[in-house]
This record gives structure tokens, sequence and C-alpha cells, in this order.
């Protein structure tokens, strides 16, 4: 029995694709923009075997993507992510590594609920853990180590979001075709485009909208500055934090490079010993050090994340309330990184951010 003719011709596109960009070192040739979505919308639509598929996003990392495929894989990926409005002037949305971390424990997902408390309605965007790391994420915390159900639709953790000032939302909410590629990936084991592109999507909606990401190979920056001026961000900020998060400028200077609508993009240089007085910037790197020679594990991460919103102090309050006044800074909303630590710290000695996040994850349940 022959094809049917729209299968045979998603066949014979994926063939022309995978005949330009797999063909060697020396001999492959770039896609353009349309070619380039194409070729990911037919991936995630299922219009091409998983062999092909496979072969698709391992050729085109091997290759190294250009500006305008990049452009092009976003582009499939921002047509196929459901899409929401929500009532906030301001939101930041924080995309971390959806692979996430496995070394030394990070503590972002504590810093979304001071974030909201500091003013910056605030949320996670991730997926259960995903290669090469498997490492921990948002949403790994939330439904492995906390309980929540995987299944939860997207209006439900979208009205939370809404009704608390804070929350995170995953993958299998927001990207359904993308989260199907998951068992594809892990069976791939290295990181393809995906892993860039998926960062820079935005599911939800406000008047004015603000990204907070990251980068890790040098040049990377540029298709990811690229798409968040298509994407409709105010202001995007991507830089090189530690291990894939948005703790920037702890473990080294941080290179930020930050989308500003019809501005551009301005580079800046964040350091703790350069944005904070001496005392300040010793106590963060104190608090670093303290916890550098700690497994990361959800266990351990949420006990000393907890412990610090509930204002028991210790080294990840320190890194969390750097963390929420680097954002409060970049975002506006304080005219300096040192005011943002004394106005985050103040906040998490009350203790309040504890008990919004139990009632968020009560009525998460």
């Amino acid at each position: 029995m022959n094809a049917n003719p729209s299968q045979s011709d998603a066949n014979e596109r994926m063939k022309s694709y995978l005949a330009k960009i797999a063909t060697g070192p020396t001999m492959s040739k770039d896609l353009t923009q349309a070619e380039a979505e194409d070729a990911l919308s037919l991936i995630l639509n299922g219009e091409v075997s998983s062999e092909r598929a496979a072969v698709f996003l391992i050729a085109s990392r091997m290759k190294l993507e250009t500006l305008e495929e990049n452009i092009g894989y976003w582009q499939a990926l921002d047509a196929t992510t459901v899409k929401q409005e929500v009532k906030f002037d301001k939101l930041v949305q924080i995309s971390e590594a959806f692979d996430g971390f496995e070394r030394t424990p990070i503590f972002t997902f504590y810093t979304i609920p001071l974030l909201a408390e500091m003013g910056l309605p605030a949320y996670g965007h991730s997926a259960l853990p995903l290669p090469p790391k498997f490492g921990i994420t948002f949403e790994d915390l939330l439904v492995n180590h906390y309980g929540i159900s995987v299944n939860q639709t997207f209006e439900y953790r979208k009205a939370l979001i809404e009704k608390f000032g804070f929350g995170y939302i995953g993958m299998q909410q927001t990207h359904l075709q993308l989260n199907a590629l998951k068992n594809l990936r892990t069976e791939i084991v290295k990181r393809t485009m995906l892993g860039t592109m998926e960062k820079m999507l935005m599911p939800l909606k406000a008047k004015t909208n603000y990204l907070a990401t990251n980068y890790f190979h040098p040049g990377y920056e540029k298709s990811m500055l690229a798409v968040a001026r298509l994407g409709g961000w105010d202001i995007a900020v991507v830089g090189n934090g530690m291990e894939g998060s948005i703790l920037y400028g702890v473990h080294k200077t941080a290179k930020l490079f930050v989308h500003l609508n019809k501005v551009g993009v301005q580079e800046k240089k964040l350091d703790v010993s350069r944005e904070l007085d001496a005392s300040t910037a010793q106590q963060i790197q104190g608090a670093f050090e303290a916890l550098k020679p700690i497994p990361a594990s959800r266990e351990k991460v949420a006990e000393l994340g907890e412990q610090a919103l509930q204002g028991k102090g210790g080294s990840a309050a320190t890194l969390i309330a750097y963390q929420a006044a680097t954002l409060g800074y970049l975002f506006g909303r304080f005219p300096d990184v040192q005011s943002g630590f004394d106005a985050a710290t103040h906040i998490l000695n009350s203790g309040k951010c504890y008990d919004k996040l139990i009632s968020y994850l009560e009525n998460c349940k």
C-alpha cells in the first residue's frame, strides 16, 4: 500500500533537509529559516519517523546551527506553544536549563515566591528532568518532592499563578508536542537545539514581560537575543549563570546580554565584589563556598530552601536574597543590587514567603 500523499510529501521534505545538513563536516549546507521551521514542525507534528527525527536533531547540532536556522526552530516551537494572557502589569518568567542542575544546590525555586513579595510576580517554566543531565528542575521539585500532580492543566497552573503572584508551569502543560519528544531526546543522549530554544518560549503573557534565562556555550546568546526580540519580551536577560541557572556573578564574573524592547541589546558584567558593599560581598562569597561541597539532591535543596523562606537564615538564604536582588535590579525594581539585597533579606527574615509557598502547594494539590 502506498503512503498517503501528505505523508509522502513530509518524508520527501525531511529527506531533502537531511541531504543538506547531514553530509559531513565539509559538505553540509545550511538551511534557510523557512526550511528549519518546516523541518522541526514535521518532527513536532509527528509527520516523520522517530529515526529521521533523531538524525535531524543530531545532525543540526553537529553542523552547528546558524542564526537563521535557530530562528526557524524557535518559530516552529513558538507556533505550537500553548499561550494565554494573565492579569499582571508585569510578569517575570524564569527559564533555567530544562535538564536541571546536578552539582551544587541552586535555590531558584525558592527565589520565585520572594520575587513576588518584592513586587515582581514571577513563575518558573521548566520540565521534568531531561537529558543529558537529568538534574533538578522546578517541575522536578514540584512533582517529585512536593507530590504535585504532573497531569494538572495549563489553566489550573495559570490560575494559581494569578492567585498567588508566583508559581510554576511545566512543558507538559505548555507544549505537548515538545513534551512528547522526551523519550527520543533521552535516546539521543546529547543536547540538541531544543535545549536552547525551549527556554525562549512565552506561554504566559502579561502587559509587560520579563525573561531571565541562561546560555552555556558562547555564541548561542546571539540566537537567544534574536528570538527574544521576535517573541515580544520587554526585557530579556541572557546570562552565563552557574550550571545552567540564573545565579549570576557568584562563581565567576557573569557576562549578561540584556535585550530591551525598542532599545536593543546592552552588555553588562555582574560580579558580587563590584555590585555590593564589602561585607555583603564577603557574605555572599562565604555562602557560595559553604554550599559548594554539598551534593545537590531534591531533599537537601528543599530543606535549605525552606529554612531560608522560614527566616532561619543560612547560606541558602544569602544566595536566594542575592539572586532576587540581581533580578530586581535588572528589571528596574531597585536602583542597585545592594538595595535589592537589603529588601530581600528583610522579607526573608519575616518568614512570610514560607507561609505563601506552603499555601500555594496546598492549593496545588
